[in-house]
């Protein structure tokens, strides 16, 4: 059928089945049918109706109150402040024009939804806005807020975006042979600049496009997947974007797409929208900072805002005219999905597993590997290596505090590379946990970079959290993150004083790699003072600086400001293993063991040197499956 036979007939069953609809109009967004109407029993309560509309024409139906009928959002703002009783802590009211919803956030929403109250009806009433009840986030975050007011601005843009989008994904498929490929244009074989193609008869989908970890000399901002080769090319021609995660190995040349023709949609779980625009935002800064030429503009970041669609664990949605997208918990950071995608009807099932962790954490439920169906999987393999050895979360946490403490004897101080994103929050778990619990000194913990930022928006999106931290936050009201002992440290002259003092603390700082950032002004500082101690506490690639120095490498020559200098490495270094957010050989065997259902094919990325090889090659003696590592710029025929 075409967009137009879907919305005659979603008319006719509205006409039939709610003769009294009020209906002013039906529309496309993305891919969604969205019913305005004026009947407020309709827009508020017939959930019911939706469903069965939904089922009858296999599209997802959204009804909403006609925008003529709905309050001017500062009259309904003053009314439903009115509305609100005191005893909820009433702290924000923000719209979603898109959607219809104001969005109530509060200390104590359930004052407002309690069953003997009338609070949601007279604001319902009142102002024909559907109100959506939230607790409000513990820690203010610029970024969450800045979203919110930059997608208020985009929002005809948007409408028109989604509307093109719908009426593109209800276009028939095409006839002829049915096939399914899949190419590898980076991440394969490596750690970094994540991107991988996946293309049928009808459509191309790109699941990440992210930058290497280490830039070379002659590409100093990145070196990018392979986006040139004919399958990609021209960029207009990929259908739909798919994003795992935020770090920027997987979504840090996102916005260079927008920049060179693409134009369509990235889907991705709403915390990773946020957390990947203030990573490159953070990236291009740096990048102008050190005199560099960043790889795009933030105008191309406000392009991948403007064309974001976020889905939630568990949803699923058309992406093309013949793909269907499921995001799955991955485990690693916040908001990191694993990818399934269900070809055609019913043909093929494809599921990237993005950076998984299978293994509860401070932070994070375990991945999940559940799926309905999964013809071919792509597991990671970033510590899949015959010398990757296992640590347990517990051994880590002693494995630290042991650290801080020699170190303290000494009189020094520990600096702690973290990434602003995943490793930074657990950290402050276990520092504070170990203040608290009198294992180690009470001291500062001082958070450079965008590290408090990042925990912010964690704090804003607690459903992705664990449910024990998420208890913490939300409803004992025990943050450890608002924690006296943690400071951030906001101006060059705060982070000098920081670096010329002799009480003990502890840092962390960004970059988690040490190619740049705030990091590297506390090491040029400490690192010819052996009283004090640089603690790996996350991944460090091949060819980074970081890994230099795990190494044991005892002089260094640095670029700082476009000088060379020499330095001595006498500050002691030392490895906290067991925070990765990336599982271990154990783990990930143990993913594959207990999948279901089982998959046919097994592909291997994500893996410095030979781990990913080696690693397919111990799937195929272990599990008896088809196994490969491809390399990057080979394709697979998948179906």
């Amino acid at each position: 059928m075409s967009f137009r036979d879907y919305i005659t007939e979603a008319r006719s069953i509205f006409d039939r089945l709610y003769p009294d609809n009020k209906i002013t109009e039906i529309d496309y967004e993305g891919p969604n049918i969205v019913v305005y109407t004026k009947d407020e029993e309709l827009f508020s309560r017939r959930d019911d109706l939706a469903r069965q509309i939904a089922m009858e024409i296999r599209r997802r139906i959204v009804i909403r109150p006609d925008p003529s009928i709905m309050a001017e959002e500062d009259e309904a703002r003053n009314s439903i402040a009115a509305i609100i009783p005191e005893a909820a802590g009433l702290k924000d009211i923000y719209f979603e024009p898109d959607t219809g919803e104001v969005v109530i956030e509060a200390d104590e929403p359930s004052v407002i939804t309690a069953r003997d109250s009338d609070f949601i009806t007279r604001i319902k009433s009142e102002t024909k806005w559907s109100p959506r009840l939230v607790r409000a986030p513990p820690i203010y975050s610029r970024t969450v807020k800045e979203m919110r007011e930059l997608l208020r601005e985009m929002k005809q843009e948007r409408k028109e975006f989604l509307h093109n989008l719908g009426v593109k994904l209800t276009a028939p498929t095409m006839p002829g042979e049915t096939w399914i490929r899949l190419t590898a244009l980076g991440g394969h074989r490596e750690v970094g600049r994540s991107a991988t193609l996946i293309s049928t008869n009808n459509s191309k989908i790109l699941v990440d496009c992210g930058m290497i970890n280490q830039p070379s000399e002659e590409t100093p901002w990145a070196e990018a997947p392979y986006l040139y080769i004919p399958e990609a090319q021209p960029l207009s021609s990929i259908d739909a974007v798919v994003l795992t995660h935020a770090h920027l190995d997987h979504s840090g040349l996102v916005p260079l797409l927008y920049k060179f023709g693409y134009d369509g949609p990235i889907y991705m779980t709403p915390p990773t929208r946020d957390l990947a625009a203030l990573l490159q935002t953070d990236y291009i800064k740096v990048a102008h900072a050190e005199g560099k030429k960043g790889p795009y503009e933030s105008k191309h970041i406000r392009e991948m805002v403007k064309h974001s669609i976020v889905i939630r664990y568990n949803e699923t949605t058309d992406i093309t005219r013949d793909t269907r997208l499921t995001f799955y918990n991955a485990g690693h950071i916040l908001g990191s999905a694993s990818v399934h995608l269900h070809i055609g009807e019913g043909l093929y099932n494809i599921v990237l597993s993005g950076d998984v962790k299978f293994e509860k954490t401070w932070l994070f439920n375990p991945a999940n590997n559940r799926f309905p169906r999964a013809e071919t999987f792509m597991t990671e393999s970033t510590y899949a290596g015959r010398d990757d050895y296992s640590y347990s979360r517990p051994s880590a946490s002693k494995t630290l505090v042991d650290i801080v403490n020699r170190t303290f004897e000494r009189g020094g101080s520990v600096l702690v590379p973290v990434f602003a994103v995943g490793r930074s929050q657990e950290v402050m778990l276990v520092l504070e946990e170990a203040v608290r619990e009198g294992l180690i000194p009470k001291c500062n913990v001082y958070l450079d970079g965008m590290i408090m930022e990042a925990t912010a928006i964690h704090a804003a999106y607690p459903e992705y959290l664990n449910k024990d931290l998420r208890e913490k936050i939300m409803v004992s009201r025990e943050n450890p993150f608002l924690s006296p002992i943690f400071k951030r440290v906001e101006t060059s002259e705060m982070r000098k004083n920081i670096c010329d003092s002799t009480e003990s603390k502890v840092v962390l700082a960004t970059s988690g790699m040490m190619n740049g950032g705030p990091v590297m002004e506390y090491f040029t500082s400490w690192i010819d003072s052996p009283q004090h101690t640089l603690v790996f506490v996350g991944y460090q690639a091949d060819g980074t600086l970081g890994r230099r120095i795990q190494k044991g490498a005892s002089e260094l020559t640095l670029n700082e400001r476009g000088r060379s200098n020499k330095y001595k490495v006498k500050i002691a270094i030392e490895t906290a293993e067991g925070f990765s957010g990336h599982s271990d050989k154990r783990q990930l065997l143990s993913y594959i063991a207990t999948m279901q259902p089982r998959p046919h094919r097994i592909l291997v990325n994500h893996g410095d040197g030979d781990k990913a090889y080696e690693f397919s090659k111990l799937i195929r003696s272990k599990f008896g499956i088809e196994a490969y590592a491809l390399r990057n710029l080979e394709t697979l025929r998948l179906y």
